[in-house]
């Protein structure tokens, strides 16, 4: 039989917790009434995927999963709220997290939106970019804040090359033998970079003066 995921649920509404708790029959629930003990629950027992409400006491949703990704955690969180417009919604995402379902919700949605979350952070072999995750084989590099984005099958292997070992500096020419033809030219690679950039973050690659590219941090 195998395990229950571990969720953290970090709601002040004792009654809702509990409902919860209870209908959450597939996960083993952990609860934590305010922000200061869900943040310290948190970092202290890592979990599976965590549920957090954004108007809490203590410490705000939005300042407690701002403080799990400065902790470099990687954890799959889905925040609730009663805020339902565009820019609650948008202020979520940017703190952090990786969902947002507005209450009141259908329990039966709560459940579908969890299971995807844990599709998304399962062991796939992914590979750590910053707070991303670059999954080589499907070609995909998953934000924290839009979700997957689609990259080319050169772009995807530049990436590949730095993200294996990404306090390297890798040369034009190293990464041209390795990821491009040998009659291509170093300016090719200059290309590539700026699309990936594009397509992700200024901070996704690194230009390191007269050496190369390496990893960055988004």
């Amino acid at each position: 039989m195998s395990r229950r995921p571990q969720l953290l649920l970090i709601e002040d509404d004792a009654s809702l917790a509990d409902v919860m708790a209870s209908y959450l029959r597939d996960y083993e629930v952990t609860t934590a009434a305010d922000g200061g003990t869900g943040l310290s629950a948190a970092l202290k027992d890592p979990v599976d995927v965590i549920v957090i409400d954004r108007m809490l006491p203590v410490m705000e949703g939005t300042d407690v999963v701002r403080r799990v990704r400065q902790a470099r955690m990687r954890t799959p969180i889905l925040m609730l709220t009663a805020l339902g417009t565009v820019a609650d919604k948008v202020a979520g995402l940017d703190s952090g997290a990786n969902d947002y379902l507005v209450k009141p919700f259908d329990f039966n949605e709560l459940e579908a939106r969890l299971r995807a979350l844990l599709r998304t952070y399962e062991d796939t072999g992914s590979l750590p970019v910053g707070d991303w995750d670059f999954f080589p084989a499907d070609r995909i590099i998953n934000s924290p804040y839009i979700g997957p984005i689609v990259l080319t099958p050169k772009e995807s292997s530049l990436l590949e090359l730095l993200a294996h070992h990404p306090e390297r500096t890798y040369g034009r020419d190293e990464i041209l033998k390795v990821v491009f033809s040998p009659t291509d030219t170093p300016g090719t690679v200059d290309t590539y970079v700026h699309y990936l950039r594009q397509k992700t973050e200024q901070s996704v690659i690194v230009t390191v003066r007269r050496r190369g590219y390496r990893l960055g941090a988004l």
